[in-house]
Parts: structure tokens; sequence; C-alpha cells
């Protein structure tokens, strides 16, 4: 398969892409709690959980600068930020689901060891 070069980012295939994207934790977690939903920020580190403010905003930086999620600032005081999905971060609406939809049946099936034959 081919490479290509995404945000001066060279990846081998679409999945590394992705992965690269998503990476970590916490992105999967805050584009969960952001589906159907505009969010504060405090509201956003209640939800997400044992995250620190630091980690909060630079995972927050990065999906906004991936495009996945809208930033609204509002000049008042004290400060009042909004989060939300946009366009290309709700087409991960159906993927979250998915993932989701996996994890219930992950810990409610017994486990059973694949011997790959």
């Amino acid at each position: 398969m081919a490479t290509f070069t995404i945000q001066d980012r060279h990846f081998s295939c679409p999945v590394e892409l992705a992965v690269s994207v998503l990476e970590g934790k916490w992105k999967v977690l805050i584009l969960w709690h952001l589906r159907g939903e505009t969010l504060r920020y405090s509201e956003i580190r209640d939800a997400v959980g044992d995250i620190s403010d630091k980690m909060l905003a630079q995972q927050l930086r990065g999906l906004e600068a991936d495009g996945l999620i809208d930033r609204r600032v509002y000049p008042v005081v004290p400060p009042k930020t909004e989060y939300r999905l946009t366009d290309e971060g709700r087409r991960l609406v159906p993927v979250l689901t998915a993932m989701q939809q996996w994890g219930l049946a992950y810990k409610t099936e017994p486990a059973t060891k694949d011997t790959g034959s």
C-alpha cells in the first residue's frame, strides 16, 4: 500500500492515521461525551473523570487542530467556553458507538481463547 502525508505527518495506511488522530485514552472519551451535545470545559472534565486540567486542555487543542471539535469562546466574565463536535467529529459517532457495543459485549461474554485454527 502506498504511503501518504497529511499535515506534514507520514502514514503507511489509513488505520495508522486514525490511531494517530485518536491516540491515547482521553481523546476517544472526550469525543464520546461530546456526541450529540455541546459541553463546557468543566462539564467535559467532570464527564471524563480523572484527567488533569493540563492534559484536558492539551487533548482539546489536539482535537480542535485535527478538526474534530469546535471551540466557541464567549466574551463574558468569567470566561465561558463551549465545545462541540464538528461535522468530521460527528462522522466518528458510529465508530464510537461500535466501540461501546463491543465493550459491553466483551465485559459480559466469557473470555475465550483463540487457538488460531
